[in-house]
Order: structure tokens, then C-alpha cells, then sequence
């Protein structure tokens, strides 16, 4: 068996800076995808859990460690008291979160959005598990660090469906929550003064002005718009007439 990949690696060039991605179908007939990094080729499943594995029989460790809460509320007459993750729980469940992590990145670039929304929801779905069931809130807040990139990554991916879909005041409305739901987090944990200096929220902020500016003008705006031109230009005529049709839409 020849392991040498060089083949591989020259035919598809690294390029710092750049995400290169691709996907295609694997020989057991399963969606893949493909990250080129500077030292080689990350390959991951699409669906299921990114390296394929089982782990302990389940879909993910995630789902194993909700599967042992359950067990644990069975025994204790549905009582979640003494039911714990410690720092090795934490570990495995924040390494299998980056496998999600890579994943997303890559779907975000593929221009997969649902995707996008499943990958960052299953990790924000982790962050809340250990947020309520960590050994302690220093194990906690570590497994925190990454969610308000989750939270951005989300937003855009929910935002970018609205507008493809022509939605673009429920996308604006989407982006605004998300960006106080950042300030929120921020305040929760202590750390207000990163707000404003946050590169999600800055991010945020940017692109939803840039959404703003993209939004097409309704009927009603284009009509309002057009008669103060009107006006400035002195041509009267024409803002009567742009006065009438803004009063049939009134009425």
C-alpha cells in the first residue's frame, strides 16, 4: 500500500489566507468534504459526526453524555442532583466540538447554509450541556470561549437564507437580536467591557449595515423617495403626482 499523498497535495495547491474547500462522494457512497491545510488534506464526513466514528455506540459524545444523563434521571426518580461532567468529559466533549468547528468553516464556504445552521446549533446545543452540568464554572466558561463565533456564524448563515429568499427586514431583525444576544453574553460573564471591541460583534454590526443598504426599496419607500428628488429638482408636477400615488397606497 503506497500512504505517500504527494500526488494529492501538488495537484491542489495551499494558499494562506484562503479556505479552500471541496466535496465529492467516498467509495462507501457517503457526501465528503474536503479542507486543504498548509500540511496536508483534512478529509470529514458530511453528515454524522465529522471522522465517522461511534463513539460508545452513539452518533457523537454528545449524545452519549445525554444518553447517560437520562440514565442518571431514571435511577434518581427524574432528579438531575449529582449528575456532573468533569475535566476530562469537558475535554473530549470541546474536541469533538472542534471536529463540528472545521466542519461548518467548511460549509460556510461551500455556501451551504442549512448545513452551517446544523453544525453551529449541534455545538451551541453542546455549550448549554456543559454550561448546566460542569464540575465547576471555571470548566464552563472555558467551553464558552468559542460562542460568540458560534453565535455569528449562525446569524449569517440564518440571514443569508432570509435575503436569498427576499426576506430581508426579517434579516435585519435576525442580525439586530444576535448582536444584543452578544452584549448579553458578554455581560453575563463578566466581561462587559468586550463588547465593543468584540470581533463578532463588530462583524455583526458591519454586515448589517451593508444589509441595510442592499435591502430593496418597498413600493411605498420607492414612491417617498422619489418625490423628495422631485422636490429638490422643483419639479412640482411630478411630486403631485407622486403625493397621489403615495395617498392610494394609504388608503
Amino acid at each position: 500500500m503506497n500512504f505517500d499523498i504527494s500526488h494529492l497535495l501538488e495537484s491542489w495547491e495551499y494558499k494562506a489566507g484562503e479556505v479552500s474547500v471541496r466535496r465529492f462522494k467516498g467509495k462507501d457512497g457517503q457526501e465528503k468534504i474536503q479542507l486543504r491545510v498548509d500540511l496536508g488534506i483534512m478529509q470529514m464526513n458530511a453528515d454524522g459526526r465529522p471522522d465517522g466514528k461511534r463513539p460508545f455506540g452513539y452518533p457523537s459524545l454528545l449524545e452519549y453524555y445525554q444518553a447517560r444523563l437520562e440514565k442518571h434521571r431514571t435511577e434518581h426518580a427524574g432528579s438531575d442532583e449529582g449528575f456532573m461532567l468533569d475535566v476530562e468529559d469537558c475535554t473530549r466533549l470541546q474536541l469533538e466540538a472542534l471536529q463540528y468547528h472545521h466542519r461548518y468553516l467548511c460549509f460556510l464556504q461551500l455556501e451551504d447554509y442549512d448545513r452551517v445552521i446544523r453544525d453551529t446549533e449541534r455545538n451551541l446545543e453542546m455549550m448549554d450541556f456543559v454550561d448546566a452540568y460542569a464540575q465547576s464554572d471555571e470548566l464552563a466558561l472555558n467551553v464558552q470561549m468559542l460562542r460568540p463565533q458560534l453565535m455569528m456564524m449562525r446569524a449569517r448563515a440564518w440571514a443569508t437564507l432570509m435575503m436569498q429568499g427576499g426576506q430581508f427586514d426579517a434579516a435585519i431583525e435576525l442580525v439586530e437580536q444576535e448582536v444584543e444576544s452578544l452584549r448579553q453574553f458578554y455581560e453575563e460573564t463578566g466581561r462587559e467591557d468586550l463588547a465593543d471591541e468584540s470581533p463578532e460583534v463588530l462583524s455583526l454590526e458591519a454586515w448589517l449595515e451593508d444589509i441595510r443598504e442592499r435591502r430593496p426599496l418597498s413600493t411605498r419607500e420607492a414612491l417617498q423617495q422619489a418625490l423628495e428628488e422631485a422636490l429638490r429638482a422643483e419639479n412640482f408636477e411630478k411630486a403631485a403626482q407622486l403625493r397621489d400615488a403615495l395617498r392610494e397606497l394609504k388608503e
